[in-house]
This record gives C-alpha cells, sequence and structure tokens, in this order.
C-alpha cells in the first residue's frame, strides 16, 4: 500500500482541512480591525499542514498494521465502513466454509457409493462367469441379470439427483399400472421363489413423474423380494383419503428390527437384515426416498421383525397447492 493510493483514500479528510482553512483565512481577511499579513497567513498555513501531514502520517501507519494484521490474525477496523466490511467477509469465510464442506461431504457420497456399486456388481458378474463353465441354469441366469440391471439403474438414478429438476414431468399416473409392471418385470423371481403378490386395487391416479416414480416403486418391491423367504406374500393396495393417496407395499418377509427402523433411508446403510441375510449396498431405500421428496411424496415405513414390512408411499392429492405451484413456476 503507497502512500499516494492512501492518499487518495483520505481525500475528504484534505477536503476538510481546505476549507476550514479557507473559511478561517477570509474571516482573518475581512476583519475590519486588523490588516492583512502575509507572514502569518503562511504561518498559519504552515504549522495546519504540518498537523495534516502529522495525523495523515499516523493515519497511514494505522491502515499498514491493520493490512498486515488481516493476513494472521484477529484486527480491529479504522471506521464503520470497514467494520461492516468486516462482518461481511466473515460471513462470507463462513458460507464457503459450510459450501465446501457441503461438497466434500457430496464428494464422499459418491466416492463410497462407487466403491460399494463396484463391489457390489462384480458378485452377479462372478456368478455369470461361474455359470459359464457349467451347465448354465436360465433362472439363476435371469436372476444374476436382474441383479446387474438393478444395479445399473441405481447408479444412474444417482448420478441423476443432483440434474433432477431438469428431468421430470409431473403428470397423472396410474399408480397400479405402473405396479402392475413392476411385477411384472419380476415375474420369474416371484415365480423362482414361489412368492404370492395379491394386487387388491385396480385404479389410482396421483400427480407424479411416471419413470422416477418407477424406480421408486421397483425399489420396494426388490426389497420386498429380496428379503422374503419361499413360499410368501406380497400385497400391493391403494387408499386415498381425505387428506392424501397411498399406495402401500406389503410382505411376509424377514421384517425389521426397531432400532434399524429409523435408518433405513440413510444412504448406505444396511442394518442387521443386509448384513446377515443378503448383500445390499443399502442405496434403494435411500434413492427412492431421496427422489420421493423431490417429487413432493414420502416413503413411510413399518415393520415387525419375523413377521412383516410395510411401505407406504404417500401422495398428496390432486388439488395440492404443491404441485400448482410446481406447474406455474416451470
Amino acid at each position: 500500500m503507497t502512500f499516494l493510493r492512501y492518499l487518495t483514500y483520505e481525500k475528504p479528510y484534505i477536503y476538510l482541512f481546505l476549507t476550514v482553512f479557507l473559511i478561517s483565512a477570509a474571516v482573518f481577511f475581512t476583519d475590519s480591525n486588523g490588516g492583512w499579513a502575509w507572514g502569518t497567513f503562511f504561518y498559519a498555513f504552515t504549522l495546519s499542514s504540518l498537523v495534516l501531514l502529522g495525523f495523515l502520517l499516523f493515519r497511514y501507519q494505522q491502515n499498514v498494521r491493520v493490512i498486515r494484521q488481516m493476513k494472521s490474525e484477529d484486527y480491529d477496523s479504522l471506521s464503520l465502513e470497514g467494520e461492516f466490511a468486516k462482518v461481511h467477509i466473515e460471513e462470507l469465510n463462513r458460507r464457503h466454509i459450510r459450501e465446501m464442506n457441503r461438497i466434500q461431504e457430496r464428494k464422499n457420497e459418491h466416492y463410497d457409493f462407487i466403491v460399494s456399486w463396484f463391489h457390489e456388481i462384480k458378485t452377479p458378474i462372478a456368478v455369470l462367469r461361474l455359470l459359464q463353465q457349467t451347465d448354465m441354469d436360465t433362472a439363476s441366469l435371469r436372476e444374476e441379470i436382474s441383479k446387474i440391471e438393478n444395479y445399473v439403474d441405481q447408479a444412474l438414478y444417482y448420478a441423476k439427483l443432483d440434474s433432477f429438476n431438469q428431468d421430470y414431468d409431473i403428470q397423472k399416473c396410474d399408480i397400479i399400472k405402473v405396479s402392475k409392471e413392476i411385477v411384472k418385470s419380476h415375474s420369474k423371481t416371484f415365480f423362482s421363489k414361489k412368492i404370492r403378490i395379491t394386487i387388491q386395487t385396480d385404479l389410482l391416479e396421483v400427480q407424479s413423474d411416471p419413470k422416477w416414480l418407477q424406480f421408486i416403486v421397483n425399489q420396494l418391491v426388490t426389497n420386498s423380494l429380496k428379503y422374503t423367504e419361499s413360499d410368501g406374500e406380497i400385497t400391493i393396495s391403494a387408499f386415498e383419503t381425505p387428506k392424501e393417496k397411498q399406495l402401500v407395499i406389503r410382505d411376509s418377509g424377514i421384517g425389521i428390527s426397531q432400532k434399524d427402523l429409523p435408518r433405513i433411508f440413510k444412504r448406505g446403510f444396511t442394518g442387521e437384515t443386509g448384513r446377515s441375510f443378503t448383500k445390499s449396498t443399502g442405496m434403494g431405500l435411500y434413492l427412492a426416498q431421496q427422489l420421493c421428496n423431490k417429487l413432493g411424496h414420502y416413503i413411510s415405513c413399518t415393520s415387525e421383525v419375523g413377521k412383516f414390512t410395510q411401505f407406504i408411499i404417500h401422495f398428496p392429492l390432486d388439488s395440492d397447492p404443491y404441485f400448482i405451484m410446481k406447474k406455474n413456476t416451470r
């Protein structure tokens, strides 16, 4: 910081000094009781200039000291403007730190998911290689391919989470029709595991995005199939209440412990069931809930170990102002 550059910021003080001095000189010059004395005038001017120069040098040293302290430690501002600027900069720093932490957390999430995804997809690929070397069982082949497709879908939809706002279209969807399509795609698994499927409703229209909704329902049905043993049953039903619409998927599977139940929608959480019963990435339910939240829905779950697990997707009514607002802002 040069002294001349500093002076450009101190021009108000200089202007103030010159104004006061000129007023004093004018009063002195117009005084009828005394004559104009150039020596006295220049003497006063010299003393005032020295005082101004001393003040400016003092302020300059203060500014230099504060600028140096800004780089290493806390400091006191020299003006009200500087104090507000300091508070604003501190707030910007806090926002920057929070944003950096959020980005780092998101980066860690992506890394953890990719590592987990590669680890999980290796299993069905290894099984397929084994099937190549033996008498290929068609049912086993279909099951492993289905697993690979599900893992690929998870990776695809996980990658699209951040750009969701650019890739959705809210419209009327027949949730029962969507559910039947999902069940049909898993028909071979239902048959091979001898799991009964019951759909108790013929039609229920909801406001959602068909593509994303299909993925959400598929994750719930896949989860039920995974944890329902042979000769079990999965029931799909739908209800409309005065407050909302519901799609209910209930299975007679091994259930979820009460201590794990509040955490099943957390990213990467597998719990006792996922660790002991079968391998799991812990991403299916997380993605389903995240997508539901973005669409204005949400998923709840109740369960009892050894008896059942029930997922409910909660949809707002068609007249919900949330969807009216969404359509008006698009």
